[in-house]
């Protein structure tokens, strides 16, 4: 193992339309310059704000040749590509083999392993946690940085995860990105983009994923080989990501974030979020806070659901028969609801089983399990929450 090489690990089923640009990109991150102008923008440079419509022009203004200027520190790292092709039936591997005469030609690695059955097993689509496992067992480096075949890196990408990586090597490092098209799941990207730090590992039962997205991981191979298997390799419609992540908060591992923009994050229909289904995310959420939330102190002792409406009602639902007898209460702000009560059916015993009342949000005593999407009412929410003075993760919990 090289104690100062990064391996790239990329995960490709029928991608030609990406592979350029994607390794375009990664070939950038060698490049030993820098652009003082870059760097000033890069700090300015939100989701929000960028008003670059073509990906190319956004990666153009920020590599602008002519703007460049020699580092004066030089780099302290190598870089090797390890992909993991996925029986690809388009052009993707006539694409990987010039690529990887390129990067030869560079003075860099780059391996490629290739699933030659007649079903996917680790594609964009398929089987992702078999592909990066795979993809890992051909590198070399002491540091994983992990890539999406249809995401770019922005330059300085590895330079900074790196650098946070080797002087944390029990931490998973992510970054902040450019989502594009712009304008695209604008909510998604504003959380994962100003989280607070101090949130990186409380906010984790949101339905938005991992508090760090899986496009912008880098960490050392400790990290990865920590988690017996790797990935979880079960398949379609299997939240990898979220998996491993959890796995790794359970070992004590912790979550950074590099606080630039360093990944230009692609939207699009085939993306591998798509094949997830909403449900299997929510129970494998609810899975870990009874595990690791609801079955210890205060919160076996009694908790209130905040939301009286659809989503508290399914989480109650959903609570194994020993936690509904810890629901002290729900909590609302809808006039209509309070002061009355939510009366629970169980329908295998055909009749009621619990009754809850429903209180103003202002009378009830932590800790609170929240089942409110947040950013979705002009702030009124946040504004509730933040007028009771109460600490997350120690008096509520978010499951939204």
């Amino acid at each position: 193992m090289s104690e100062d090489t990064v391996s790239i690990i990329v995960t490709v089923l029928n991608g030609e339309k990406w592979v350029d640009n994607c390794f375009r990109s990664i070939l950038r991150q060698c490049t030993a310059v820098h652009v003082q102008k870059q760097q000033q923008q890069s700090k300015q440079m939100q989701p929000a704000e960028h008003k670059w419509v073509d990906d190319n022009k956004l990666l153009a203004h920020v590599t602008s040749p002519g703007e460049t200027k020699e580092v004066e520190s030089k780099q302290k790292f190598k870089i090797e590509v390890c992909v993991f092709d996925d029986c690809s039936t388009d052009d993707t591997m006539e694409m990987l083999t010039l690529w990887q005469r390129k990067f030869g030609g560079q003075r860099i690695r780059m391996f490629i392993v290739r699933n030659e059955s007649e079903k996917p097993k680790g594609g964009v689509s398929e089987f992702v946690g078999y592909g990066r496992n795979r993809a890992i067992e051909l590198g070399n480096g002491a540091y994983l940085c992990f890539q999406d075949i249809d995401d770019e890196m922005l330059p300085t990408r590895i330079e900074q995860q790196y650098l946070l990586a080797r002087a944390n090597k029990d931490a998973l490092i992510g970054c902040k990105f450019v989502r594009t098209p712009p304008n695209s799941t604008c909510r998604f990207t504003r959380w994962a983009n100003e989280l607070d730090a101090t949130k990186l590992p409380l906010q984790i039962y949101t339905a938005n994923g991992p508090t760090v997205i899986m496009p912008t991981w880098l960490c050392h191979r400790r990290v990865y080989e920590r988690i017996p298997g790797g990935f979880c390799e079960h398949g379609r419609g299997t939240p990898e990501d979220l998996i491993f992540f959890y796995a790794h908060l359970d070992r004590g591992g912790r979550v950074l974030r590099i606080n630039e923009c360093l990944l230009l994050y692609r939207y699009h229909a085939a993306a591998t979020t798509f094949s997830i289904v909403a449900e299997t995310i929510w129970q494998l959420r609810m899975q870990h806070l009874l595990a690791h939330v609801l079955c210890v102190e205060p919160w076996r002792s009694g908790f209130t659901i905040w939301n009286a409406g659809k989503r508290g009602r399914k989480f109650f639902r959903d609570l194994p028969q020993t936690f509904k007898c810890n629901v002290r209460a729900f909590c609302d702000v809808d006039k209509k609801k309070i002061n009355k009560t939510y009366n629970h059916y169980d329908e295998n015993a055909h009749r009621f089983t619990y009754v809850a009342p429903i209180i103003h949000f202002t009378h009830a005593r932590p800790p609170l399990l929240i089942c409110m999407k947040l950013d979705l009412t002009n702030g009124a929410f946040e504004a509730n929450l933040n007028s009771l003075n109460l600490c997350e993760g120690r008096d509520y919990v978010l499951f939204t």
